[in-house]
């Protein structure tokens, strides 16, 4: 069965409108560049563009410039936000720290501090932050979510659930806590509960695909495959690309005994990726079942030659097979 995809929402401060980063730059271009603010906003018009590096070398400049302790708290948020974006994740975490030691009065700098800290598994930093944020504005939604990610992360489910339910109880439209519950839910074999947040999820956010996955893996937990294939499929219309999705069908499919579906999906997860060992011997085993022994037998090999640690995964198959021809 596939595995359970995890959302963690996590989630930068979003940069200016284009409208404004348009003004930014015929600003700059229009004047030399003196005050940290001028580097500052060079910095937002290029990290607009996509250009990370000269953005971090305005914010740079900016942070090494005298001005009030608010405008270069600003520029190390932004450096952060840029580095965020590369995944320099210590770099950004740095950053939000002088941040905060120029102003500890400013959620948002602990709630992006929290952000980075989340990303780089320092859970309990992570912890940290959001539940600073929420003692500061107890009504942020985004901050009580990525708590609960965090605190999902450490094992701590039943913590993570009272979170993204807080979150709900301030946001009844929030589609990711809505999915993030329902992922913790289906970890603890909730899996009715798990399967309710997942649909909120997507009467919410119609286009989310592993919303659909996840309440596929989750009606194939509870054996109903019909419902499992039809959320794969879903799953797929939105993201033809994915060949774990067709590995998730093919399982669903084969369980079902939709033996001819399922070799279907497997051959489509093999076209998409020639590497996927497991593909092959489910594939295999598939073929067994139909009769096609030598086909079988080529994907039995191919997928012990890609991971030998395979074998003995299906060895008493394999066993089984020779001494029942017709098994």
């Amino acid at each position: 069965m596939g595995r359970t995809r995890i959302r963690l929402n996590i989630m930068k401060t979003a940069f200016s409108l284009v409208a404004l980063l348009l003004l930014l730059a015929f600003q700059v271009a229009a004047q030399t560049l003196k005050t940290a603010e001028d580097y500052n906003n060079r910095g937002l018009e290029r990290q607009g563009r996509g250009d990370i590096e000269g953005a971090i070398a305005d914010y740079t400049q900016a942070v090494s410039l005298k001005a009030k302790a608010s405008t270069i708290a600003i520029a190390y948020n932004n450096r952060a936000n840029a580095r965020m974006a590369k995944n320099d994740l210590a770099g950004a975490v740095e950053d939000y720290s002088k941040a905060i030691e120029l102003q500890p009065g400013d959620e948002e700098n602990y709630y992006n501090r929290g952000v980075a800290r989340l990303a780089k598994a320092d859970n309990d930093g992570a912890i940290a932050d959001f539940s600073r944020v929420i003692e500061m504005s107890p009504r942020f939604p985004l901050a009580y979510n990525n708590r609960g990610n965090a605190r999902r992360a450490k094992g701590d489910i039943d913590g993570a659930i009272a979170d993204y339910s807080k979150a709900l109880e301030q946001n009844s439209k929030y589609a990711e806590a809505f999915y993030n519950r329902g992922a913790a839910r289906q970890s603890k074999q909730d899996f009715d509960g798990a399967i309710k947040d997942y649909s909120a999820a997507i009467d919410l956010a119609p286009q989310f695909v592993d919303a659909y996955v996840n309440r596929g893996l989750t009606k194939q937990s509870k054996k109903e495959f019909e419902g499992a294939v039809a959320d794969f499929t879903e799953a797929l219309k939105l993201k033809a690309d994915d060949s774990s999705i067709y590995f998730a069908r093919a399982t669903a499919r084969h369980e079902a005994r939709d033996l001819s579906g399922a070799l279907a999906d497997y051959s489509k997860v093999i076209e998409m990726d020639p590497a996927n060992a497991q593909a092959f011997a489910n594939r295999a085993v598939i073929e067994t079942l139909q009769g096609n022994k030598a086909q079988a037998e080529r994907d039995f090999d191919q997928a012990f030659k890609l991971d030998p640690n395979l074998k003995p995964q299906f060895k008493d198959f394999i066993e089984a097979r020779k001494v029942r021809p017709n098994y």
